[in-house]
């Protein structure tokens, strides 16, 4: 059979030994929601999502309260149906945030739960597009306390014999100068043949201040410039695209495929990092990932490699 017999959601809260800093936050725990999904045969899917430095139970709760009992007794094999209806309903108390988080979270259960009744790999269950080996990028170079610039470029270092070609490091907190300082200490590192990455993490709140800090790196080399700006300023980052040749990347916190349009059609992007435990689940991101590619977007999604190499080999 296939009807969905359970859903449960659970809060997880990890600890990050010392804390780390971004542009414009410290973060000294991670809170995760993890999602069981089970028919009335017995298989079990599972989906999770990151709610952030805090409140993981509100996303457990809304699966729980406001999800789950619409899913009860419905075929889990109509995932996208199921989707649009647990969207329609919960249009009034949250179309981004903790409330498409759970709604995330809770599509990657019912897709994984379909794949293991089939007996595939999900990224075949999906319908693969390509098999073999993907790229992947290094993402470190956090800010710490006492942390030098040589630091940070052994650090980077460290990746690269490991064998990555790609490593990202955080920008925005300290002045350009600063920042340069670090830019520099890990492009000497690393050398020239390795991607380096600049994640600003929501930085700035004004094209001119990000585009002199982007243009004094610029020298460097940098594959990106990650999140200059908040979320919601989609115009600025087309602005600051237009105005240094470093490609702009963004998308992680985004969420829907119309936020998505708008960054597409304002050339806000030119690399998506959607991530399918935000963005509405793998049923949002396989929709996000075919708008994009019409307009020749790569897609490079945040975190989590254990379910996004499921989707880069399906998309």
């Amino acid at each position: 059979m296939t009807s969905i017999a359970q859903v449960e959601a659970r809060a997880v809260v990890v600890p990050v030994d010392g804390g780390l800093a971004f542009a414009q936050r410290l973060v000294a725990e991670r809170h995760y929601v993890l999602v069981r999904v089970r028919d009335d045969d017995g298989v079990v899917g599972l989906g999770f999502c990151y709610a952030g430095n805090f409140g993981g139970d509100i996303v457990a709760t809304v699966i729980r309260d406001l999800i789950a009992p619409e899913l009860i007794g419905e075929n889990r094999l109509h995932v996208k149906e199921l989707w649009e209806r647990a969207y329609q309903r919960l249009l009034l108390h949250g179309r981004t945030g903790m409330v498409m988080r759970a709604l995330s979270a809770v599509d990657v259960a019912l897709w994984d739960c379909n794949a293991r009744a089939a007996g595939l790999p999900l990224y075949q269950y999906l319908g693969a597009a390509r098999s073999g080996s993907v790229p992947a990028y290094a993402s470190g170079g956090y800010y710490r306390e006492g942390k030098s610039p040589n630091d940070l470029a052994q650090e980077t270092l460290g990746y690269v014999k490991s064998g990555f070609g790609a490593v990202k490091i955080k920008v925005g907190r300290l002045s350009a100068a600063d920042d340069e300082e670090r830019i520099a200490a890990v492009r000497e590192a690393i050398g020239p043949g390795v991607l380096l990455m600049l994640d600003a993490n929501n930085a700035w709140g004004d094209v001119p201040t990000a585009v002199r800090a982007v243009r004094s790196w610029e020298r460097y080399d940098p594959y990106w410039i990650e999140e200059p700006f908040g979320p919601d300023d989609i115009l600025n980052h087309a602005e600051l695209a237009r105005r240094t040749p470093i490609t702009v990347a963004t998308g992680e916190i985004e969420y829907g495929r119309w936020r998505h349009q708008h960054l597409l059609t304002s050339a806000g992007a030119g690399i998506l990092q959607t991530d399918a435990a935000v963005c509405g689940g793998i049923t949002e991101f396989q929709r996000i990932a075919n708008m994009a590619s019409g307009f020749g977007v790569m897609m490079c999604p945040h975190w989590f490699h254990d379910l996004h190499i499921h989707l880069v080999a399906s998309s």
